[in-house]
């Protein structure tokens, strides 16, 4: 029979929390809902499948909005094996929205482990606020380990302030993803004796699956014709009422249900290593330009955490790479840093100063607005 989808507007994130501790535990489905951003053109259905127990929707960085189905066995199945890779469950500080399925994996970790998140107050991130959460943060005797998940520009912003990140270096583990770490920010860290974890992921795997580039519990990896595919028992249903959005990205291999992540990667003895999406790689001059590996070099220049690199069309070359950053940089600079790692065609052409690089409420870049804005000068 039908399950009741309820949505809950997810401002009020440990209202959140109550409704996906019910539907994890047989009650309504649950559709966590951002307030004051646009709905998806189609309305969600009000009722889902038996199997559901969580959607979680999202218009992307890049693509058409989605509304992912996932299972309660999928979400406590990547709960546990997460758990067994950071050494044990733990209490968390909750520092991501949730109505992104980072923010919910801190949820539904805290579920598993019977602890309550602290939680930064939703809004503008801030160094001090997640400080005062650290503090708050208590455990006990059944998850004494501490945790929190953070996005790159959150880490960089914790890490500009004293107090934050001996907070922070006080936690067992401090996963990092939603998008490649800055291997600068990474080692600044690490001096400060904080425990990164990287992480890839997606909604549509129940939230980071691979950490440090090594894919845990059961999960496995296989390459086709260069995209990364992914299985295991945290993959979703699929999408709601998009059968054939569901069939194309879920597929059938040697008896086994693979998830077609739609990024380009490399498998070293088993280590992922992400290189962009596929869909994100231009042909300059005739060589093709993956654009996510050019962001990841120009990140590597001191102050450039945040850049952000897309393409802009060019009479010339057919499309160039352009660098989208809110603090300068010499445009030689960074011509010469990518053109020694990549080659020519990777340099990119220009380099737009901005005030504010465009961001989505993940702390993600907002790749939409950032191309439009190229694209308007």
């Amino acid at each position: 029979m039908p399950r009741p989808l309820v949505r809950l507007g997810a401002s009020d994130p440990l209202a959140v929390l109550r409704g996906l501790e019910a539907a994890l535990a047989g009650g309504p489905a649950l559709l966590p809902v951002a307030e004051g951003v646009p709905a998806l053109p189609t309305p969600a259905p009000a009722d889902v499948e038996q199997r559901v127990a969580l959607v979680v929707e999202t218009s992307g960085s890049t693509g058409t909005g989605k509304r992912v189905a996932l299972s309660s066995e999928a979400l406590l199945a990547g709960a546990a094996a997460a758990d067994a890779a950071l050494g044990g469950p733990g209490g968390w500080v909750l520092a991501l929205p949730t109505h992104y399925i980072a923010g919910l994996n801190v949820l539904t970790r805290s579920i598993a482990a019977g602890t309550t998140p602290s939680v930064v107050a939703p809004g503008h991130f801030e160094a001090g606020a997640f400080a005062d959460a650290a503090d708050q943060l208590a455990t006990g005797p059944a998850a004494p380990r501490r945790y929190t998940s953070l996005v790159p520009v959150q880490l960089a912003r914790v890490l500009d302030d004293p107090r934050a990140t001996a907070a922070l270096a006080g936690f067992d583990a401090v996963l990092v993803g939603g998008q490649s770490t800055p291997g600068p920010l990474r080692e600044r860290a690490v001096a400060a004796g904080v425990h990164v974890v990287t992480t890839y992921g997606a909604s549509e795997t129940s939230g980071g699956c691979v950490y440090d580039g090594q894919p845990f519990g059961t999960v496995r990896t296989e390459l086709v014709d260069g995209e990364l595919l992914l299985h295991g028992p945290m993959l979703a249903e699929g999408y709601l009422g998009d059968a054939d959005r569901t069939a194309a990205t879920f597929v059938e291999r040697d008896g086994l249900r693979w998830y077609r992540t739609g990024d380009a990667a490399t498998l070293d003895d088993g280590r992922v290593r992400v290189l962009g999406r596929l869909d994100d790689v231009i042909i300059s001059g005739g060589e093709k330009v993956p654009l996510g590996l050019v962001e990841r070099h120009v990140r590597e220049l001191p102050g450039q955490d945040a850049a952000v690199v897309t393409r802009r069309d060019s009479g010339e070359w057919g499309e160039v790479p352009v660098v989208v950053t809110a603090t300068p940089l010499d445009l030689d600079t960074v011509r010469a840093h990518v053109g020694a790692a990549l080659g020519r065609a990777a340099r990119p052409a220009e380099v737009l100063v901005v005030d504010r690089v465009p961001m989505l409420a993940s702390g993600k870049p907002d790749r939409r607005a950032i191309r439009a804005l190229v694209a308007d000068r």
